[in-house]
This record gives C-alpha cells, structure tokens and sequence, in this order.
C-alpha cells in the first residue's frame, strides 16, 4: 500500500497524471487505440484514471508533436503510436532506470 504522506501522494500524481503521455504511449506499443479505450486501459493496466479531457488534451499535444498518428475509422478516431514516439517512450524509460538505480 502506497503512504497517505503528503509527499509521496505528490511523487505519485507527479509520476502518473501528471505524466499521461508515457502511460498512453506504452498503451499505443501494444495496438492502436481509441481515445476512449486507451483512458480505460490506463485505468486498468496502470490503476489511476485520468480525466476525460486531460486524456484528449494529451492526445492531442502528442499528435501536434508527432509523437503519435491518427486515423478516422467511421466516426472513430483511433491513434497509433509513432517511431517519434516510440524514441521518447524509450528515453523516458531509461530516465526512470537512471532514478531507480541513483536511489538504491
């Protein structure tokens, strides 16, 4: 169980909600997606929901910056993660990797 301490609930939201576009991103890896499923994903796969509109507004900053693509399949948007955000994805990783191993 994560701690109720004031400064651990902010490390938690920091590195969750506030960081959405790697959770989406990794959503992406495995399958294209749309907005929809990938905010029920999030909550299922990494156990925070995020808001509705902070799920598009980050999908939407991350199309604007080419990180992902989308395609309009009937009336459905679906978005697919792109080589631009697969390297972003990989130096996020590697940037928690780093933090893991200084705190040990």
């Amino acid at each position: 169980m994560i701690s109720e301490e004031k400064p651990v609930k902010r490390l938690v939201s920091l590195n969750t909600v506030d960081c959405l576009w790697m959770y989406i991103l990794r959503i992406l890896l495995d399958k294209p997606m749309h907005a929809y499923a990938i905010r029920k994903k999030v909550e299922e796969r990494f156990g925070f929901k995020p808001g509705t509109v902070t799920a598009y507004k980050v999908l939407y900053l991350l199309k604007k910056e080419g990180y992902v693509k989308s395609r309009k399949e009937d009336r459905i948007t679906n978005y697919e993660i792109t080589a631009r955000g697969r390297k972003i994805l990989q130096e996020a990783r590697k940037f928690y990797e780093r933090q893991l191993r200084i705190l040990r």
